[in-house]
């Protein structure tokens, strides 16, 4: 669920830019299904202006309306609700930990290397990791494609979507995800649930986020890019944890988990 508002300004300003590349961005919407093919038929343009290839124009016109993504879409804020504590007991917050503190020795290598690249602690990548899809258990079953563009379609948050749909063509016109790439209801991709956009901007090595060095080192350098500082505690570090979810319930339990990892 990371999507809830993980990419935020980079959204406002690549539709900003699409805007002026083309114009503006595809005028209809809908509430159901029953305009998504012609919808599709307009964003062939769009994609193209914006650059998307021949692979990406395919998975295009083969993309379905994800009905499980707009039934988990109208439920999200339901997922957030209550105390900080509640919300810890969902997730599973004191598993989390538990398994946190054990991948953080194991793993010793990977987390040493990403701080000393990225500043940032392991903590807050394992809390990250952990609560979206239980450390790579999880990563979703729904087809990426179709997801985004069901949701850039959607008439509740297109505007929010559309920069994320042309993001999810070019990758896969790159070979980082393909017609059938599966993961999260809201088109998430990988270990830590990146939006297309954000992999597109910040994402690191060959983008891969099924791989977990990459996803985790995407994940630092998402957080380095808002703000996180080197050193400083996760709740010293809530600005760069509020760019990845603007949920104040899951900003809160990050900086619990991680700092309990941490203090191991």
């Amino acid at each position: 669920m990371a999507f809830f508002a993980k990419g935020r300004i980079f959204a406002a300003a690549l539709v900003a830019v699409l805007a002026l590349a083309t114009g503006a961005q595809a005028a209809s919407c809908g509430k159901n299904g029953a305009g998504f093919e012609a919808w599709k038929q307009e964003f062939v343009g769009e994609a193209q202006a914006n650059g998307v290839g021949s692979k990406g124009l395919a998975a295009l016109a083969g993309a379905t309306y994800a009905t499980k993504t707009i039934s988990v879409d109208r439920a999200i804020h339901k997922a957030f609700s209550g105390s900080v504590e509640e919300f810890m007991k969902r997730r599973g917050g004191a598993a989390i930990i538990s398994k946190g503190r054990s991948l953080k020795k194991s793993n010793a290598a990977l987390f040493n290397k990403i701080e000393a690249t990225y500043g940032v602690s392991p903590g807050v990548l394992l809390a990250i990791w952990g609560m979206e899809t239980g450390f790579g258990s999880s990563l979703g079953k729904q087809n990426t494609v179709s997801a985004i563009l069901t949701l850039a379609y959607d008439c509740r948050r297109p505007g929010f979507f559309y920069p994320h749909a042309i993001a999810a063509l070019k990758l896969v016109d790159r070979g980082a995800l393909s017609a059938s790439s599966v993961g999260a209801a809201h088109g998430e991709i990988g270990h830590t649930q990146f939006l297309p956009g954000n992999v597109l901007q910040y994402g690191v090595g060959n983008g891969n986020l099924r791989d977990k060095a990459t996803a985790l080192a995407s994940t630092a350098n998402f957080l380095k890019a808002h703000g996180w500082q080197a050193g400083a505690s996760a709740s010293a570090n809530m600005g760069a944890i509020a760019g990845w979810n603007s949920a104040s319930v899951y900003q809160q339990a990050i900086a619990r988990i991680a700092t309990a990892i941490d203090g191991d």
